[in-house]
C-alpha cells in the first residue's frame, strides 16, 4: 500500500483537494482510502446516544454498524495517541492510503503550499519528505534548493491527480 500525505498549512485546502482527488483516482482503478489526523477537540459521538452511553459506562471498544458502514469507537483512557504507523496497519489494503495531518513524521508528501490563504512559509525547503507541490504562488522551486520538485496549480486536479498515479505506481499516467 503506497501511503501520499496531503500537507499544509490550516485553510489551504488540503481536505477540498483530497475530496476532488478520490473519485478521480478511483476512475483510473485505484481504491483508495483515506486517514485524517484532527488536531481540535472533535468527538465522534454524540451524547445520549446509546455508543455514548456504553463508552461513558466504561467500554474499552465500541463498534456502531449499519447496512452502509461501521465504526470502531476506542477509548484511549490515557494511554498514548495512537501513531500514524499504527493507525494505517488497521487499514485494509488498498492502492493508496491519503493522508491529511501528521506532517512532521517522515512519509510521501505533497504539500499545498497557497500564501493566499495563509502568511506561513513553505515547508517543502525543510522537509525532504515533501515530494510535490500545489501552490498558488509563482516560485522556482531551485530558489529553495529543490530544482526538480514537481509543482502545480492547486486547481490542477488532472496534473496532480497524473502525478499520484505515478507516485503509485499502479496505473499509467494521465496523457
Amino acid at each position: 500500500m503506497k501511503i501520499l500525505g496531503i500537507s499544509g498549512w490550516s485553510g489551504c485546502g488540503k481536505t477540498t483537494l483530497i475530496v476532488a482527488l478520490i473519485p478521480r483516482l478511483q476512475a483510473r482503478g485505484l481504491t483508495v482510502s483515506a486517514l485524517k489526523h484532527a488536531h481540535h477537540e472533535i468527538d465522534l459521538d454524540t451524547p445520549s446516544k446509546d455508543t455514548w452511553r456504553y463508552r461513558e459506562a466504561g467500554a474499552q471498544e465500541v463498534i456502531l454498524a449499519t447496512g452502509q458502514r461501521w465504526a470502531l469507537l476506542r477509548e484511549l483512557h490515557g494511554d498514548p495517541e495512537p501513531t500514524l504507523a499504527e493507525l494505517l496497519t488497521r487499514l485494509q489494503p488498498v492502492d493508496l492510503t491519503l493522508v491529511e495531518g501528521w506532517k512532521t513524521d517522515t512519509y510521501p508528501k505533497l504539500e499545498i503550499w497557497r500564501p493566499s490563504a495563509s502568511d506561513q512559509p513553505p515547508r517543502f525547503p525543510e522537509d525532504p519528505a515533501i515530494i510535490a507541490v500545489a501552490s498558488d504562488a509563482r516560485f522556482d522551486p531551485a530558489q529553495y534548493g529543490r530544482p526538480n520538485l514537481p509543482v502545480f496549480l492547486p486547481t490542477d486536479l488532472e496534473g496532480i491527480a497524473a502525478f499520484i498515479l505515478q507516485f503509485a505506481g499502479v496505473a499509467e499516467p494521465i496523457a
